[in-house]
């Protein structure tokens, strides 16, 4: 399992350079399942990674850029009359699909903001009173810029709480710069990267990565985390019981990228940051002390004691 598992972070980092991290971050978040936020200005190489994700998981993928304009049905679909069924026929919206890369999700309506959070949690869409399921697995790589305000639609926390995880990749460093123009003076590195498994293996996969064993003592941990982000001084609204189940989850997916049939609850700590920053809504105090979420998701991390818990044989 491992094996396979570091196949796929290695055909991704053909195209994906100096970003391990980042790159291990959403393959825990797609066995989680969950979706993933990415706040990032552009051409630091989002697209290119949901490709190389989507070709390495052999999974379909479409993109859709979202604009002022940009409809609900663009996302969900529509139905349309068909003259020749003389019936109403149902055209599939940008959703239907394996992997979604929602580019610039702050940059739309509300409702169509509405449209897509809703299907991300259902997994369904429903048009003109038919419900249709979506595509399994499902996984939506949204983005949104943290440069600029004009024309954009912030998500409130109860949206934000749809994102399993928040990350972002950031710009290369000088070394990896200069990889990533070497690496194309002679062709697109993404022609490169291929399929590791099928899209019936990696349900295969996400399935043993829910049943990973958790002790009690690790859930505590968590429970411990999640009633930490609540009572914190300068935390308005911390972690909601979807957010505990998110950092579960991702713990779990942690372990197994770890080669363990079993959690540790240094497996939580280290997803903790990317699971809760986005979840918390951090009051005026914090805003004065110039302290953002990573700051405060330090200081939880510091207060709750960490249990030790041996090794599982």
């Amino acid at each position: 399992m491992r094996e396979t598992l570091q196949k796929i972070l290695g055909e991704v980092r053909k195209v994906i350079v100096g970003k391990d991290g980042v790159i291990e971050k959403v393959l825990m978040a797609a066995l989680a399942p969950g979706h993933v936020l990415l706040e990032d200005v552009p051409g630091v190489g989002k697209t290119t990674m949901t490709l190389a994700f989507a070709k390495a998981l052999g999974l379909e993928t479409r993109r859709i850029q979202f604009t002022s304009d940009t409809m609900p049905s663009d996302v969900a679909g529509f139905s349309s009359y068909d003259s020749r069924a003389e019936d109403f026929v149902y055209k599939p919206g940008a959703i239907m699909t394996n992997l979604l890369l929602a580019d610039e999700i702050n940059r739309t309506s509300s409702k169509t903001q509405s449209a897509l959070l809703e299907a991300m949690e259902e997994g369904r869409v429903t048009v003109d009173g038919v419900t249709r399921e979506l595509p399994a697995p499902f996984l939506v790589l949204a983005t949104q810029n943290p440069a600029g305000s004009a024309g954009t639609q912030l998500l409130p926390p109860s949206q934000m709480d749809r994102f399993v995880i928040r990350t972002s990749i950031g710009y290369p460093d000088f070394q990896s710069q200069v990889s990533i123009l070497r690496d194309r003076r002679d062709g697109n590195p993404l022609d490169k990267v291929e399929p590791v498994l099928t899209r019936g293996q990696l349900l295969e996969i996400i399935e043993t990565a829910g049943h990973v064993f958790v002790r009690d003592t690790v859930y505590e941990y968590i429970t411990s985390l999640v009633e930490a982000s609540r009572t914190h001084p300068m935390v308005t609204l911390g972690l909601s019981p979807r957010g505990a189940l998110a950092l579960c989850r991702m713990t779990k997916a942690y372990a197994l990228l770890a080669g363990r049939d079993y959690a540790a609850p240094e497996d939580a700590a280290a997803v903790f940051p990317d699971v809760a920053g986005h979840r918390l809504v951090l009051n005026a105090k914090a805003r004065f002390n110039e302290l953002g979420s990573q700051g405060v998701t330090d200081e939880i991390l510091a207060s709750v004691n960490m249990p030790v818990v041996r090794e599982i044989k």
